[in-house]
This record gives structure tokens, C-alpha cells and sequence, in this order.
């Protein structure tokens, strides 16, 4: 019995390294025999760091950056095992997990230290860039990031804007002359794993504006911030970036990376699939486990299972998914080829003591699900 194990972070409460040990810990309990392969993943939002460092050899280094508040914060970077490839998650510098609850307002947090983890990895010597754009706290459309690489951003006297979605109203003309020059020789790839347009319903502030601290007005607000903003793209660079999609991740940091660095966007999921080799890792297993926080039909479109599930089939392995929740809407998971879902919570459980006992009920439920596996091979 080979069974290969490739989930995500569960969020707040185990890392992809966590969840794939606990994972195996279930595994052993039922088949102690089993040959277990673990292989974190991730999809351009936390932990793509650390799976694409460890799957290379790389190395963590560390940063002093301009916070999400403006504030100084400790942030990690990784520069890849051939020596010239940095990755960056943006929410290291700029994620919603480094905002008090009662603190967030994306029309005053900033990207500005997105652009300082990239001069980081300039001053590394490194070639290519790797952005992970999600999980942010940010609705400024990257112009923070540009600020600190050298951009400027006026309004119609002249003066440079203020930080943050709120000041992007007053942005009147955008000069990249003083971009540093380094990035001109940069190939820069963002790792995205949404494929939301910049601004309109289903754009940056009406679908992430809420769960960064916006309020219905604020969303109006940002949402035409926003639009003001592709329109000074278009004007002063000759760029379209409102429809792209993936422009609106990160608050529309997609579209800023698009706009001022020349940068490509691509699945998350895919780039890490590449780099960990999961295609050959997962043919002749028997099984593969993948599973994340939460998985519902948003699942479907770039999310971690279903990228792992898509490589799964096509080796022709059945997939199990373990989630903490499981929405109603999940019937397009099961077209990405993920066989099974299974709860992480045997019970009603507050959400604090389900991630509290992640790596205990992550085990189990793992357990339980291969019970059942273990039924369908006898039936069969």
C-alpha cells in the first residue's frame, strides 16, 4: 500500500508540513505497513514558501519590512535551491494575519513591504521572483509596492499620494522612471490562485473587501478607487488590467504586478505541482490524500485539492479529501476528480477548539476516512 499525501495549510492551526504528518499518523493506525509520501503543497497563499524551499533545498531568509499598518515587521522569504529564484508570500508582509481585527481597514494598509521583500531579493543577487499573492490585508491595488521600488504616484499637484486603497482617489499620473533598475533584467511570476477581475462584483473590494474590515460603504469606495486606478493604468502606461483575471487578487495587487513590473500570472497550485514533482510522486500509489481548511465550490477553481486531485486522476489514483468545513456547494470538487470528502470535527466542535486540536482530529478524521476506503476494497 502506497499512499501519497499532499495537503494543504489547514489556516490558523497546522502548516502543510503539519497537516501531511498528521495525515500519516492516521494512515499508520489503520495500515502500519503502508509506505507514506509526503508532499505539503500549497497554492500562493500561505505556506508556497515553504513548500517550494523544501522541495528544492533552499533557504529561509528573513527581513525587516514595512507592516500592512505601516508599522515594522519580521517577514520571511525564500531563495529557491538553484540559488537565483526568491519566493515571496505577500502576506508575510502584508497579510490579514498581521492586522488586530479591530484595526482593519483596507483603505489605509499598504503593500509598501511587498516592494521591500522584492528589493530583498534583488540585493540577494536573485534573477526570478516568485510572488505568493494571497492572504492579504490590502485593497491598494500594488501601488504600495511600487512606491517602495522606486514608482511614484502623484495627484494633480504634483505631490505623492498616501499609502493605502483610500488615497488611490487622488492619483492623478504614474511615473516608473525611477523603478530600480535591477528589475529589468527580474523575471517576475506571481503564484495566484484566484481569477477575480479588479473592480465589479466579483472584483477585489466587493468579494475581499468584507473579510478585510470593509464596510458596504468602504466596499463602494475601494471598488472605485479601484477602477480610478485602471484608468490611470491605461492612461499614463497603455495598459487594459481591470478584466485580467487574477487582477483583483490581493486587493488588486495581481493588477499592480501586472502594471508596473511586467509580471506573469499564474495558478498557485500549478507552479507548486511543478516544483515538487507531484506527477511522478503520485504514480503507482494507491491512494492520495490532499485536504485543506476549508473546501467548498471555490475549491474548484485553483484551490490546492483540486490542482492535487487533477494530477491524481491522471495517473489514475483515487483522491480523499479531509477538510475542517465542508460547504453545501461542493458538487464541482467532485468534477476535479476528488473521490470523497471527509470532515476533520466527529462532532460539533467551536471553531478555536478545532484548531486548537488540529493535529489530534486531523489524524483522526484521516483514520475514519480510510475505514471506510478499507470497506470499499472489500466490497469490491
Amino acid at each position: 500500500m502506497r499512499v501519497v499525501i499532499a495537503p494543504d495549510s489547514f489556516k490558523g492551526s497546522l502548516s502543510a508540513w503539519e497537516a501531511a504528518a498528521a495525515m500519516a499518523e492516521g494512515v499508520r493506525r489503520l495500515w502500519p505497513e503502508a509506505e507514506t509520501v509526503l508532499v505539503p503543497m500549497a497554492d500562493g497563499g500561505e505556506g508556497t514558501t515553504e513548500a517550494l524551499v523544501r522541495a528544492t533545498g533552499g533557504i529561509i531568509r528573513e527581513k525587516t519590512v514595512t507592516g500592512p499598518l505601516g508599522e515594522p515587521v519580521r517577514a520571511a522569504f525564500g531563495i529557491l535551491g538553484d540559488g537565483e529564484t526568491a519566493v515571496i508570500e505577500m502576506a508575510a508582509a502584508a497579510g490579514l494575519y498581521l492586522v488586530p481585527e479591530e484595526r482593519r481597514d483596507p483603505r489605509v494598509t499598504t503593500t509598501y513591504g511587498v516592494g521591500e521583500l522584492i528589493l530583498a531579493a534583488l540585493d540577494a543577487g536573485c534573477r526570478r521572483v516568485v510572488v505568493g499573492i494571497g492572504g492579504s490585508a490590502t485593497n491598494d491595488g500594488g501601488v504600495g509596492m511600487a512606491q517602495a521600488l522606486g514608482a511614484r504616484f502623484t495627484d494633480a499637484a504634483g505631490r505623492e499620494i498616501g499609502r493605502g486603497g483610500g488615497s488611490l482617489k487622488a492619483l492623478e499620473h504614474i511615473d516608473l522612471s525611477g523603478l530600480d533598475r535591477r528589475l529589468a533584467a527580474v523575471e517576475i511570476r506571481v503564484a495566484c490562485d484566484v481569477d477575480n477581475p479588479l473592480c465589479g462584483p466579483r472584483g477585489a473590494a466587493a468579494v475581499y473587501g468584507p473579510q478585510k474590515g470593509a464596510t458596504p460603504e468602504m466596499v463602494a469606495e475601494l471598488d472605485a478607487n479601484l477602477a480610478h486606478l485602471a484608468e490611470v493604468i491605461k492612461k499614463d502606461l497603455g495598459l487594459s488590467v481591470a478584466e485580467i483575471p487574477g487582477a483583483g487578487a490581493a486587493g488588486g495587487l495581481g493588477a499592480g504586478l501586472i502594471a508596473f513590473l511586467g509580471a506573469s500570472l499564474m495558478p498557485g497550485v500549478e507552479m507548486v505541482i511543478e516544483a515538487v514533482n507531484l506527477a511522478e510522486r503520485v504514480k503507482g500509489a494507491d491512494l492520495v490524500l490532499t485536504g485543506e481548511g476549508k473546501i467548498d465550490a471555490q475549491t474548484a477553481f485553483g484551490k490546492t485539492p483540486a490542482g492535487v486531485a487533477r494530477v491524481a486522476k491522471a495517473a489514475g489514483v483515487p483522491v480523499v479529501a479531509v477538510a475542517g468545513g465542508i460547504g453545501d456547494d461542493v458538487d464541482p470538487v467532485y468534477g476535479c476528480g476528488i473521490d470523497a470528502l471527509y470532515p476533520l470535527t466527529p462532532y460539533p466542535l467551536s471553531l478555536s477548539e478545532a484548531m486548537r486540536r488540529g493535529r489530534e482530529l486531523l489524524a483522526l478524521a484521516t483514520e475514519r476516512a480510510l475505514r471506510l476506503v478499507a470497506v470499499g476494497r472489500r466490497m469490491r
